[in-house]
């Protein structure tokens, strides 16, 4: 079957899904892929450093695609890249690169949201990082084929690659920033148990190092060493949506809406608004943004300048103090890690207005719910310590505060090291009960 059929054939049997879902046979699927791939024409399969030096030689823009097959969101988009007849003319201009693991990484060159399932990292030959890409919108729908946006970065990379070597003073801000480990199997989590290839002939899946896996191995990396893990990390390539701004999903940055009492909208942005630089940086999809605000302080500001109409503006954004707690990072896999670490593997989600008139929760106090108490390694410490699902938990730490699960996780791991215990108090069948939260 031709590669094209079988992707599509593939999308279409694939019914709407949630992050963190996969296909039935995760193993057939990697193989499936390597299978099409190392017959394409186009694509360079799993050879990043191949693909630098192809760049090299050939003078053209280096594409790498980062793709989780096994993964169901994103595979909407991962299709349109690959088949999408409207992006051959653009791709033709690029070396392209799929890889599909992360075992072979240097974490110095790719850093990205490694939460999610489909991203593309656009660079020069000698390793110099144009831009990035990656959509939590096609994360939040497999079936989401929307290429506009993809087509109009793609468009962007070139007209920067036409630039370069005189623009490499601009691209400074959108190189990695400093890691502890380059290499991912140095990683406290990964170290002596994965290998730089695949098992092909084997548990292909289980040898694969999945890219949230570095996110949960740099957090592991710090917590081993008994340091607060930094807020970059605990809210990781922090979404517009953090500042108030959504994006519209067809264009590189341009603004679709701005939610009142925002940090956008204290700062004066608009709908319509198009990023050209933002951070000192310029601005060439959601995930550049993203990126720039991954690197910002944890207070401060940022410029941005916009195109409004005919004009450009400049925009200074203050950044108060926890401006990272503004964003959600309850739908990121890489959660789960900080769950057992912070929760004891509970999974808490505000208790609904109308359950809170019913038990007299004013919404200013703490009322989460446990959705979720683990069974399982250190995701079930909180079930052995007393918590049980449908508790709503009230105090913690002291303070009854209303506070998301997000503000929980980054305040005790801020505060507590693993072995600490932190009193708790549910409410269980209308029973105030006492309990000690063990960190992890």
């Amino acid at each position: 079957m031709h590669p094209r059929l079988t992707l599509a054939l593939i999308l279409a049997l694939t019914p709407l899904s949630l992050p963190g879902e996969t296909v039935k046979d995760r193993a057939a699927a990697v193989r499936d892929d390597r299978w099409n791939m190392e017959k394409s024409d186009r694509w360079i399969y799993n050879d990043w450093r191949g693909g630098l030096e192809k760049a090299k030689s050939t003078g053209k823009p280096l594409l790498v695609v980062l793709r989780c097959v096994p993964c169901l969101a994103c595979m909407g988009i991962d299709t349109s890249v690959l088949t999408e007849p409207e992006l051959e003319p653009l791709l033709r201009q690029f070396v392209c690169v799929r890889v599909m693991n992360a075992n072979a990484l240097d974490l110095s060159l790719f850093q990205f949201d490694y939460d999610l399932s489909f991203s593309t990292l656009f660079f020069n030959g000698d390793g110099t990082i144009y831009g990035r890409f990656g959509s939590w919108t096609h994360q939040k729908n497999s079936q989401d084929k929307t290429i506009a946006g993809y087509k109009r970065t793609l468009e962007a990379v070139l007209a920067v690659h036409r630039g370069y070597p005189a623009n490499r003073e601009s691209l400074k801000g959108k190189q990695g920033g400093p890691m502890p480990v380059k290499d991912p199997l140095e990683l406290p989590d990964l170290a002596g148990k994965y290998k730089r290839e695949l098992d092909w002939e084997g548990k292909v899946v289980q040898s694969c190092v999945h890219c949230h896996q570095i996110g949960d191995g740099m957090r592991s990396y710090y917590r081993d060493k008994n340091q607060p893990i930094p807020s970059a990390w605990i809210y990781p390539m922090p979404e517009p949506e953090t500042l108030g701004i959504t994006l519209a999903a067809d264009y590189t940055a341009r603004v679709q809406a701005v939610a009142e009492q925002s940090i956008a909208r204290k700062a004066g942005f608009q709908a319509g608004d198009e990023f050209l630089t933002f951070g000192g940086q310029s601005i060439l999809s959601s995930a550049d943004f993203s990126w720039v605000l991954h690197q910002a302080q944890n207070s401060g500001s940022l410029t941005a300048t916009v195109k409004r109409g005919a004009t450009e503006r400049v925009i200074n954004v203050a950044l108060p103090t926890r401006w990272r707690a503004q964003s959600d990072i309850s739908g990121r896999v890489g959660t789960w890690g900080m769950r057992a670490m912070a929760l004891g593997g509970m999974l808490l989600v505000e208790l609904s207005p109308e359950a809170r008139s019913v038990k007299a929760i004013p919404k200013t106090q703490m009322a989460l719910l446990v959705k979720h108490a683990g069974e399982y390694g250190k995701h079930a410490a909180a079930k052995k310590a007393g918590f049980k699902k449908d508790d709503i938990l009230v105090e913690l730490d002291g303070s009854s505060l209303a506070a998301t699960e997000s503000d929980l996780i980054d305040r005790l791991l801020g505060k507590y090291s693993a072995g600490d215990k932190v009193k708790a108090v549910v409410l269980r069948d209308g029973d105030r009960i006492e309990l000690s939260l063990p960190m992890q």
